[in-house]
């Protein structure tokens, strides 16, 4: 597994973008509009590792997840299962590929996600 990204759920897109190119230097790599369901930009650094900030109606500010880039998810689940992992989302489909999400044991949430 390699990480790909940190998500941050962020109170204000604009300010924190500033934060993130400004002060820590990152670039802008994308940014998507989900219409209702709120804003996504991923900011890059050195390296392959991400930033992910996401603006949404739903969660509350703060380090959403960290996203892991497999290769094969069910295969990766199965194998998480059987070393006792909590999954707390099965594989479903996204729009970029197969996500399915498990916590460790403080309670932070991990992204698996396959791409296409």
């Amino acid at each position: 597994m390699k990480v790909k990204y940190a998500t941050i759920i962020v109170e204000d897109m604009e300010e924190s973008i500033k934060f993130y190119t400004e002060v820590m230097g990152l670039e802008i790599d994308s940014q998507y509009d989900l219409g209702p369901a709120g804003t996504i930009t991923l900011l890059k650094g050195e390296g392959e590792t991400m930033v992910e900030i996401i603006k949404n109606p739903v969660d509350e500010p703060g380090l959403f997840s960290i996203g892991m880039d497999v290769d094969d998810i069910n295969t990766t689940v199965e194998e998480l299962k059987s070393k006792g992992a909590k999954i707390t989302m099965d594989p479903i489909p996204i729009t970029v590929g197969t996500l399915a999400f498990l916590e460790d044991p403080n309670g932070v949430r991990i992204a698996l996600i396959q791409h296409h």
